[in-house]
């Protein structure tokens, strides 16, 4: 008979936890199931540890696809569907997802720490919120007892982000002995901010984070702002570990995937919707690629980019706006009616400014990483200027793929600035005025500046690339 404990020592030596995991399912017409692997840091990191570590990723099911993964499989994934990594998913009742991922995750915890409240009106914390606050407890009960099961004796566990915020207590309480990292991906409000929440749900958050180990933050003023909230509500930090991480692109990947034929194709397609100015040379180009996510702040980059037109005649016919605004959390109304705003508005800078030969906005909604990495080989300029985002990884990603070198326009209030600022033109993202000169400036940056920027922020923005910043983390959780 195997004893309890040595059934512990059995178990994983590793384990990640995220709500998304790194394959997801769908179901065909002829009722077999199509497995679609994801990339991204995580799995970047789970490879980098090597095959031959006993490593775990607990996720959950997403989706009428994955569910049915889950009840054909007993949620233990096939290796073959999952790039050999060993992934358990779970079906968590579709309700208490719902409530806790859109009624909490989404709809709260990103609106704190983004700061997107229209306070006059939102939030209200009512029975409604209380009832769709215990789904949030269950699911994350959920991974709790999950990441217990799985874990070996002393294990590593790192959890990520702020849909799993009350793991770490949970799973301290189930077992003491696991060593526990969370990892947050998106900013940390700040304490007047963040105590708009409900004491009670306040002080839970913040217990629940400081249930592991080590927390870690994409800047050291995510870190900073997190450590001022425990100061208020819990009176300090305990025994926590708390440092900052900062995500960096993936430049062989990116330089590679860029060369690829069909990023090829979309190349040449988006040279031929930019075309060439009344001299005949190519038209300059500014480039975003965004989600239609609210943080974002495409719609005042439209209309600083209107006001560049309108001021400064002259870039009239010479610049194209190349803006891919993919469609995000449409199942929310206020995300449905920004993403509108962003088409109508495209389409009033082209009726305003347009001509028979030049379209000065050229938008794409559906999501394409190849032509995304198409318009990244073009730009002359990148744009990110959002409200509020924990790093931002565009603004990194671009100037390492740009061929001929490219300007960035950055926001002061994206992570990345505490990296790639001193390179950067800085801008207040709520300033469309200050944008729209800004925008000027980097178009009329000559070649020589321009590509000394460029290498200054590629060299920056590659300091730690996924792999490394996920080992990192893991080698200061095991000491």
């Amino acid at each position: 008979m195997v004893s309890e404990r040595s059934a512990v020592r059995a178990g994983a030596e590793v384990l990640v936890a995220s709500n998304r995991g790194p394959v997801s399912y769908a179901v065909g017409e002829d009722g077999a199931l199509g497995a679609k692997r994801g990339g991204g840091g995580l799995v970047s990191g789970l490879s980098a540890i090597g095959p031959d570590t006993n490593a775990v990723w607990v996720c959950a099911a997403l989706g009428d696809g994955d569910r049915e993964a889950v009840r054909r499989t007993g949620g233990t994934l096939a290796p073959e569907d999952t790039g050999g990594q060993r992934v358990r998913m779970l079906d968590i009742p579709s309700q208490v997802h719902a409530d806790a991922y859109n009624g909490i995750a989404n709809s709260v915890l990103w609106f704190v720490h983004h700061m997107l409240y229209q306070t006059p009106l939102e939030p209200v914390f009512d029975a409604g919120f209380r009832q769709q606050w215990g789904a949030y407890e269950t699911y994350n009960r959920a991974f709790a007892r999950a990441l217990a099961d799985e874990a070996a004796e002393g294990a590593a566990v790192l959890v990520q982000d702020y849909h799993l915020a009350l793991v770490p207590g949970m799973l301290r309480a189930l077992r003491p002995d696991v060593r526990i990292a969370h990892f947050s991906h998106t900013p940390w409000a700040p304490p007047d901010y963040f105590r708009m929440l409900p004491d009670e749900v306040a002080r839970q958050l913040l217990e629940g984070m400081l249930g592991a180990d080590q927390l870690g933050f994409l800047t050291h003023r995510w870190a900073d702002a997190f450590t001022a909230c425990c100061a208020e509500v819990t009176g300090g930090t305990g025994g926590t570990r708390i440092g900052a991480y900062g995500l960096g692109a993936d430049a062989d990947f990116l330089l590679e995937r860029s060369r690829r034929a069909d990023v090829e194709e979309r190349l040449a397609t988006l040279r031929e919707q930019i075309g060439t100015g009344p001299d005949g040379t190519a038209r300059k180009t500014i480039v975003r690629v965004d989600r239609t996510e609210l943080s974002k702040n495409i719609v005042r980059g439209l209309l600083a980019y209107r006001q560049l037109l309108a001021e400064e005649p002259s870039w009239r016919e010479r610049v194209v706006h190349i803006a891919f605004a993919y469609p995000s959390r449409q199942d929310l109304a206020v995300y449905r009616e920004y993403t509108a705003a962003v088409g109508r508005l495209s389409e009033e800078i082209n009726s305003e400014y347009g001509t028979d030969t030049w379209r000065p906005v050229v938008l794409h909604v559906k999501d394409d990483f190849a032509r995304s990495l198409a318009a990244y080989r073009l730009a002359d300029v990148a744009l990110v200027n959002p409200i509020r985002d924990g790093m931002n990884l565009v603004a990194k990603e671009i100037p390492v793929v740009s061929e001929q070198g490219c300007a960035l326009v950055l926001s002061r209030e994206a992570g990345a600035h505490e990296e790639l600022g001193g390179h950067a033109l800085t801008v207040n993202p709520y300033d469309v005025s200050g944008t729209a000169r800004a925008l000027h400036e980097a178009l009329s940056m000559d070649a020589g500046e321009r590509g000394e920027r460029t290498a200054r922020l590629a060299a920056a923005a590659t300091a730690l690339p996924p792999a490394q910043w996920f080992l990192k983390q893991l080698r200061a959780l095991r000491g």
